[in-house]
């Protein structure tokens, strides 16, 4: 017999990732590798486990083999359980029928069948492409203080900043009386995570509903909540005071990546109390040989550094050769750098192969970020310019 659960967390990781261009190519947005050892995902598993939260649903679509592949059963978050733990829902054929999701809402609908099971009091809905540490059981507390149908975890972001998200305009005790997708002229600056708490039955409610109105997109932020809010529904915001960063373009993946840099950033992934597990190949340490020098990075398990690495972070079996340069960078997994190349403000995916020589970006046009695809090669004294996306190999490999 099942075990009943107070909470069940449904993990939405089917997006295509297409803001991350080539880097989404052939993985879905979470299985993104960050942070010199981990992969987007990490983060919402790992709070899940932290929270006491054992039970969890992730609800994969795009490019799902190698996310599947790296979740396997869970293991590596400990969650790997007789009764919940992690499992991978992709849509299913029904009755001799079948669909792919059609929004976050539909995502959630179809499977029903799986949250009832565990009989839960409330669902937790999170993303897959969010870097953040967080307690949801007080996010949840909160919830159920507020008696609420519903609670939406927001963050201050600058009034700049706030046409850029949703938004959610509240009383001074925290009950949302609207909400403003991207907002020309925002009334407040706090911005919804995505991160969502309900009321099991209600929510059940709602998307059948929703799934009944032919008319609708399906969605969280542009059919459910707003309808519950129509509808005198009781919805609350939580406000989120850590670390928080949507990771879903290149910008502000590689911004996330140089935070970790950053002392006053607020990202700290070290924290043995809340720590981000994952599912770490185990490498030999990394070596320095007497002509490399590394500064202010963070360079994982198995590099090999015999030119020079500032302001950047290097995933396990990167291989920087004599003479190279790699600034202000991210080089994922066993990505090398011949003898004399540079590499500047730029993220290199898996496995690429930088040829003698050749110059990758620039710091002369800050903010144009260049991006190398996973398994290509760039040939010897090829250059590649801020900014550019490069899929295929050029000058070498051919």
């Amino acid at each position: 017999m099942i075990k009943k659960k107070t909470c069940v967390a449904m993990l939405l990781a089917g997006g295509q990732g297409s803001r991350l261009y080539v880097l989404t190519t052939n993985v879905a947005k979470p299985a993104v590798p960050f942070g010199g050892k981990y992969r987007i995902i990490d983060f919402p598993l790992s709070n899940c486990i932290n929270s006491g939260i054992d039970t969890v649903g992730v609800l994969t679509q795009y490019e799902p083999l190698q996310l599947n592949s790296y979740i396997g059963n869970g293991h590596a978050w400990d969650l790997d359980r007789m009764s919940g733990g992690v499992h991978i829902l992709p849509p299913y054929m029904r009755h001799k029928s079948g669909e792919w999701y059609t929004g976050t809402a539909n995502a959630i609908y179809q499977n029903i069948p799986f949250i009832e099971q565990y009989d839960p009091e409330y669902v937790l809905i999170l993303s897959g492409d969010h870097i953040y540490r967080m307690d949801y059981t007080k996010m949840i507390a909160y919830h159920a203080e507020k008696n609420a149908d519903c609670t939406i975890s927001v963050i201050n972001v600058s009034l700049e900043e706030a046409s850029r998200f949703g938004i959610m305009n509240t009383t001074s005790d925290g009950v949302i009386y609207e909400f403003e997708e991207k907002p020309k002229e925002p009334k407040s600056t706090l911005a919804s995570m995505g991160i969502y708490v309900f009321n099991w039955e209600k929510l059940r409610k709602y998307l059948e509903e929703d799934e009944a109105n032919k008319e609708s997109s399906n969605d969280f932020g542009k059919n459910i909540i707003p309808t519950m809010l129509a509808n005198g529904e009781k919805m609350v915001a939580y406000e989120f005071e850590g670390y928080w960063k949507d990771v879903g373009t290149i910008d502000s993946l590689w911004d996330a990546n140089m935070d970790m840099l950053a002392p006053n950033s607020g990202l700290n992934i070290d924290d043995p109390d809340w720590r981000i597990y994952t599912r770490n190949l185990a490498l030999p340490p990394h070596y320095i040989s007497p002509e490399g020098r590394s500064s202010h990075s963070m360079v994982a398990e198995g590099c090999e550094i015999e030119g020079c690495v500032e302001d950047s972070v290097l995933f396990g079996g990167v291989k920087v050769g004599r003479g190279a340069k790699v600034l202000y960078s991210v080089l994922m997994n066993g990505v090398e750098i011949e003898e004399g190349a540079t590499v500047e403000f730029s993220i290199i995916a898996e496995n690429t192969k930088v040829g003698k020589n050749a110059t990758i970006g620039s710091d002369e046009e800050i903010g144009k970020i260049t991006v190398l695809a996973a398994n290509i090669e760039i040939g010897d004294g090829v250059t590649v310019n801020a900014g550019d996306m490069v899929a295929e190999n050029i000058g070498g490999g051919q």
